[in-house]
């Protein structure tokens, strides 16, 4: 195999909650509201040198199946959530040069005020931090927000669109030089490298300038996850880095050329998105204790459907406790809030029933991953070739101590042996380190 180096992310779930009754989750039940947990994960990936974890936010307690939230409160699904802008400002304080990027869905800011959080956490991190840039996924999340509900999948592009732009020009209304903090002249600031913004949008307009002064970066790092042509028409133009989901690296492989295609059509280098393809992968000493464990899962999801069923009832507006469970899934008349990720579930599990769909997608949603730490590096070597991704965006349902240190202890130095993964940070800033190869 000829597999590049590659880069690593982590995809943290915004809380450590759902792993409260897991085996060697310690006293995450009691102590779920201790912040150490987060800041323990954050060293782990800083001394495995990945490129960034990434916060990701549900800002709503769930409802929607079975019309209850007794369900989502009961197994502590995605509620409590902690707000990932407040998270993040912790974990930069507690690392030197991991990448920081906390989820913001429009519909919960203003440019302005998103800009202005980011441009100064950026300049707290010192360059390291960046914005997971959403939509929503649910009417319930935009009704907090004073809202009706969500607009139609592609309008929210639309207005995701104007919302990141009037950011961006915020961020350039000052120029990096623009500080000079000269005694002589008594001048902090050249006011001639300082501009108005005077974005005005179909839906938002900004007056600026940012009064938190320059960032860094210039511009924090902008992270989205577009799938829908739309979407990927969006990110191609404003996005550092992308998050997908592809369960065979050919599927992957054509989701980068289709990325990367729109990103040259609209005159940007193509090489300046770096697309991390999400996995779930399950280590073991050896590849029957991983066996076991994926076994394990899939087994604890039989037996607590309505877990998994609930989880996908959040992200698309149905209730699947009225779905038929023996029904294969490409005969069902199911219609969606327009989220991607359930149509690509559904694509890969049409031929199977809901139950049987359940049972194969219990160890994450993106590719079977399992094995020895050696047999796991084989296979994320063999997806990257094939597919010729950036890197990997690593996740868990429900991150523990010991998920941390079978990937940073186990996983990673693996990877570091084979040349696939950087051994050292090449730069201070992210942007600098995500555009490094």
């Amino acid at each position: 195999m000829t597999a590049s180096p590659f880069h690593l992310g982590w995809f943290c779930n915004g809380t450590s909650v759902p792993a409260w009754a897991q085996p060697f989750s310690g006293s995450i039940g009691d102590d779920w509201q201790d912040a150490q947990i987060f800041v323990d994960l954050a060293r782990a990936m800083e001394r495995a040198k990945f490129d960034y974890v990434l916060i990701e936010d549900n800002t709503f307690v769930g409802d929607r199946y079975g019309d209850s939230m007794e369900v989502y409160l009961k197994y502590a699904m995605q509620a409590p959530r902690q707000d990932p802008m407040i998270v993040a400002t912790l974990l930069a304080q507690a690392t030197e040069r991991l990448g920081i990027i906390a989820t913001a869905g429009t519909f919960a800011y203003h440019p302005y005020l998103l800009a202005r959080m980011a441009g100064t956490l950026d300049q707290l991190s010192k360059g390291r931090f960046g914005v997971n840039v959403v939509t929503g996924t649910s009417d319930r999340a935009l009704q907090n927000y004073g809202h009706d509900g969500m607009d139609e999948h592609d309008a929210r592009y639309d207005v995701a669109e104007d919302f990141v732009m009037a950011m961006l020009s915020l961020f350039d209304t000052w120029d990096a030089d623009a500080v000079v903090a000269d005694r002589r002249t008594s001048t902090f600031a050249d006011h001639t490298k300082v501009r108005q913004a005077d974005h005005r949008g179909a839906h938002y307009s900004t007056r600026g300038p940012l009064n938190s002064g320059p960032a860094p970066q210039g511009r924090p790092v902008i992270s989205q996850a577009g799938g829908s042509p739309r979407g990927i028409e969006f990110a191609s133009q404003c996005a550092d880095t992308i998050v997908a989901i592809h369960a065979t690296p050919e599927k992957a492989r054509d989701y980068r050329e289709r990325v990367r295609a729109a990103a040259a059509a609209n005159g940007r280098d193509p090489d300046e998105i770096k697309i991390l393809f999400g996995i779930w992968p399950i280590v073991g000493s050896s590849e029957e204790e991983a066996r076991q464990k994926a076994d394990d899962r899939v087994q604890l999801a039989m037996d607590n459907i309505q877990i998994p069923l609930a989880t996908m009832s959040k992200s698309t507006d149905i209730d699947f406790s009225t779905v038929p469970l023996d029904t294969p899934l490409g005969e069902l008349d199911l219609s969606t809030n327009g989220t991607q990720n359930f149509a690509l579930y559904r694509e890969r599990n049409a031929s199977l029933t809901l139950r049987q769909a359940v049972a194969r997608e219990a160890g994450g949603a993106g590719p079977s991953v399992v094995g020895s730490v050696e047999q796991v590096a084989d296979q994320l070597e063999r997806f990257a070739d094939i597919a010729g991704g950036d890197g990997f965006l690593i996740g868990t349902n429900g991150v523990t101590r010991r998920f941390i240190s079978e990937i940073c202890d186990g996983l990673v130095p693996e990877l570091q042996q084979r040349g696939l993964v950087r051994t050292e940070y090449d730069h201070e800033m992210l942007r600098d380190n995500l555009r490094a190869f």
